[in-house]
């Protein structure tokens, strides 16, 4: 132990979580990376690249849990799976709506700042949709708002499948073991501890492409501050509910909401600024809501009651 930190289970846990996903980063790399993926089913556009983040890379944190819980013989105390939505149903409305509302607030500072980028004919949509006779008289605007209320009320639900494979290692165990540095810290810690391991896949172009200025290093910090804002709010509902599953759902709603900047971009903005969250202008509405927690509400914590 060190001022009360679990050394022995963080570091294996670590080990773990790092070394399953980077092993299903190599795979990823010497089969294509994620642009030459080979592709599984062609009607879908489905690649092995896909595959294996979604039920490969995207997992090993929960499967780091449960081993290092076999290994250590921890037993299965305070899992963080008990759902206790009669006491925290407020947390988990917040992961379901904040998204949505901080990625809009992300690209609207985008657009407002740098308007070039702004295309209120949404010229790209309206492109795609006049390649099929049946969309051709379509208002692309009824698709953005299609898209916005199929993120907001859809995507939660079924991304939640794989985001949970994350959540159960990152905020089911990493955030309750670094909690002996006290909230705020742990908070900020677990969040680089996710930004990092994102980062092999981050070399590969997931979220910023390859052609930025200072790639793939400066996407790796990037993913690391967008990693923290993001993560102090699911690390909030999370301690706030007393469970690892508003973390789930707001994981799930970040993904489902993240692409909408796109449909209203034209030309070839910095994807290091935006308007997708994770850059640095899009992520200013993450960062308010993260500034507010730190600001407020951490250091009060509700341990979980399993």
């Amino acid at each position: 132990m060190n001022n009360g930190l679990d050394v022995k289970r963080l570091g294996i846990f670590l080990a773990l979580a790092f070394g399953l996903a980077w092993i299903i980063g190599l795979v990823i790399f010497l089969t294509g990376g994620l642009v030459n993926s080979p592709v599984l089913v062609p009607q879908l556009q489905l690649t092995l690249a896909v595959v294996l983040l979604a039920v490969g890379y995207m997992w090993a944190p929960a499967l780091a849990h449960v081993l290092t819980r076999l290994l250590t013989r921890e037993g299965w105390q305070d899992t963080w799976l008990r759902p206790h939505f009669k006491r925290g149903w407020r947390y988990w409305l917040a992961a379901w709506v904040v998204p949505a509302l901080a990625t809009i607030v992300g690209a609207a500072v985008f657009f407002a700042l740098l308007p070039r980028y702004f295309d209120p004919d949404l010229t790209m949509l309206a492109g795609l949709l006049a390649q099929n006779a049946q969309t051709a008289t379509m208002n692309p605007w009824l698709i953005v708002a299609a898209q916005l209320g199929s993120a907001v009320l859809i995507a939660p639900l079924l991304n939640g499948l794989f985001t949970f494979g994350e959540e159960f290692g990152w905020r089911g165990y990493l955030l309750p073991k670094l909690l002996p540095l006290g909230e705020r810290r742990a908070m900020l810690v677990s969040g680089v501890i996710w930004g990092v391991w994102h980062w092999p896949v981050i070399a590969m172009g997931h979220n910023y492409g390859f052609g930025y200025p200072g790639a793939p290093w400066t996407g790796m910090l990037m993913m690391v501050w967008f990693t923290v804002v993001t993560g102090c709010f699911l690390a909030w509902a999370t301690l706030r509910a007393g469970s690892v599953w508003p973390a789930v759902i707001g994981h799930a709603a970040i993904n489902g909401i993240s692409a909408l900047g796109v449909l209203l971009v034209q030309g070839n903005p910095s994807s290091l600024l935006g308007p997708l969250p994770v850059g640095l202008l899009g992520s200013l509405g993450w960062a308010a809501v993260a500034g507010w927690i730190l600001w407020r509400h951490a250091g009060r914590r509700q341990a979980p009651m399993d």
